[in-house]
Parts: structure tokens; sequence; C-alpha cells
């Protein structure tokens, strides 16, 4: 069994449009789990630049998987304790959701890792 590590990181602008209203961050951080690989969420790390609280939401084909509050100005570390295989084709997308109006900078560092 070998294993490699992926990264879905980045310094990203954002603008809210709502706690009810989450939105893909940026296209680059989407991943698409390779055929015949096997990959698990090991940990995400995130930062918010603005004063009010933000979240994250790590999608799974489309679906809601995790939500991670950041609360303002402030960071998070969380490591997953809880780790779910992905199989090939699954795809993940990390979305963010803030007051409307709010903006500011997430900086995000998501930690995967390719079972193969």
């Amino acid at each position: 069994m070998q294993s490699s590590p992926r990264f879905l990181q980045g310094v990203y602008p954002f603008e809210g449009k709502g706690l009810d209203a989450p939105f893909a961050l940026d296209a680059a951080l989407s991943y698409t789990v390779p055929d015949g690989v096997v990959t698990q969420p090991v940990y995400l790390r995130a930062g918010n630049s603005t004063g009010e609280l933000v979240y994250l939401v790590l999608m799974r084909d489309g679906r809601p998987m995790r939500y991670f509050p950041i609360g303002a100005r402030a960071d998070t570390h969380v490591p997953l304790r809880v780790v779910e295989d992905l199989d090939g084709g699954t795809s993940i997308e990390l979305h963010l959701a803030a007051p409307a109006g709010a903006a500011g900078y997430a900086v995000i560092d998501v930690g995967l890792v390719e079972i193969a």
C-alpha cells in the first residue's frame, strides 16, 4: 500500500452572500479522487480575516460532508479523527458562507492522503 499527500491550499478573497448561502470559493479548492485510489481527508486549517463568523463546508458529490465554523478574525485547526474513505470518482469541493456583504480573505489548508 502506497500513500501520497494532496493539498487544497491558498489565500482566497470573498464577499459573503449570507450565512444560509454557501458558495464555491475557488475552482482550485476542488478535487476528484482518481480511479483505483482511495482518498482520506486528514485535516483542515483555515483563517478568516473578517470581523464576522464565517464557515466552510466540505462538499462531497454536491452534498455537505463537514462544516467548519471560523470565528471573527480567527483561525481553526481540525484534525479529522473520523476519517472516511472517498472512492475513485468522488468529488469534493470547499464552499464558504459569510454574512451578506462581509468581505475579506480566507486562508485555506486542507490535507488529503491518497492510498493506492
